[in-house]
């Protein structure tokens, strides 16, 4: 996620879409948020590793216990908190997907803010890691991207800041597929979402024939978080229960008592406006989710929320039978 001009206590947040009062008898997945566990973290992706719980992060050369003087990645034990080694040192906006019918963990990420390559990284142990380039597209600029898997096949998405044919208004999802992870094709040109306005792509997930993509939509002043669904990547349906999350005070709840007297104090006066980058994983039948919250340019914040179902239930719940 970037700023648009550069182009614990629970709280049950059931927030209706502003016009959305037709769809209020609909049930809804509710989504729990815990608050606030950490500061200047925004990409992460909770996944589930050798059947632990592990929260991948992008730590930016500006985190606040960044001392590397460079970014790099890394995975956090979300029951013990400990650190694996760090990887990926100046690559940026990484995201993680688990294979788990091979055991592999597998990061995405570009080699700079807007630029041309898509690299992938991936290891057995979370300890040691293989890297190659997935993409190179000339005279595209990218920035976040997610994985998954369909049918046997990879799905990557990837966000499109330019040329302007391809992202039209900034920021604009498009896709790549790969059966081996080495060699990647570009789907079809009408393979994207949204060109007609600002849709920043961040999570996409495949589940029983269609493929949905969680984006972060700019709406009334601030920024939240949407979804659609999609059986070919180019004709696109809306969920009628949009958004998925936006700002409240719940994001300011601060569960991670270690963070230091300024940075609680930070959260505490903080602008908040959007809700973004959310990822998720099941464990143990509920997914853990995590998601950015702050003013969208650049004081931002991670939190973490909860939903007590399955992926499908989740998934599934976004589009109702009427």
């Amino acid at each position: 996620m970037r700023p648009m001009n550069a182009f614990a206590t629970s709280f049950v947040v059931i927030a209706l879409l502003s016009g959305a009062a037709a769809h209020a008898e609909l049930a809804r997945p509710e989504i729990t948020k815990l608050g606030t566990i950490d500061v200047d973290l925004v990409e992460t992706s909770p996944v589930v590793f050798n059947g632990k719980v592990y929260r991948f992060e992008y730590v930016r050369q500006g985190y606040w216990n960044n001392k590397t003087g460079d970014s790099y990645f890394r995975f956090v034990d979300h029951e013990s908190g400990a650190y694996t080694p760090a990887f990926g040192k100046g690559h940026h906006l990484g995201s993680a997907f688990v294979d788990q019918e091979t055991g592999t963990a597998i990061v995405t990420a570009v080699n700079i803010w807007d630029g041309e390559r898509i690299e992938i990284f991936t290891s057995r142990d979370l300890q040691t890691w293989e890297s190659w380039n997935a993409l190179t597209l000339p005279g595209y600029g990218m920035f976040n991207t997610s994985l998954c898997k369909a049918d046997g096949k990879y799905v990557l998405m990837f966000e499109v800041g330019k040329p302007a044919e391809v992202a039209g208004n900034p920021f604009t999802a498009r896709f790549a597929t790969s059966t081996d992870l080495k060699t990647w094709a570009l789907t079809a040109a009408e393979c994207t979402y949204s060109k007609d306005r600002y849709t920043a792509p961040h999570a996409l997930r495949y589940h029983k024939g269609y493929f949905y993509d969680f984006f972060l939509e700019a709406i009334n002043g601030g920024y939240e978080q949407f979804v659609v669904r999609s059986k070919d990547l180019i004709h696109w349906e809306s969920s009628p229960l949009n958004p998925v999350l936006k700002a409240s005070d719940a994001d300011k709840i601060i569960v991670n008592k270690a963070l230091p007297p300024d940075l609680q104090e930070r959260v505490k006066n903080a602008v908040n406006l959007n809700n973004s980058d959310i990822d998720f994983c099941e464990f143990n039948g509920k997914l853990v989710i995590n998601y950015s919250w702050g003013n969208q340019q650049g004081v931002e914040h991670l939190a973490e929320a909860r939903f007590d179902g399955t992926e499908a239930e989740f998934l599934e719940g976004w589009f109702p039978k009427e």
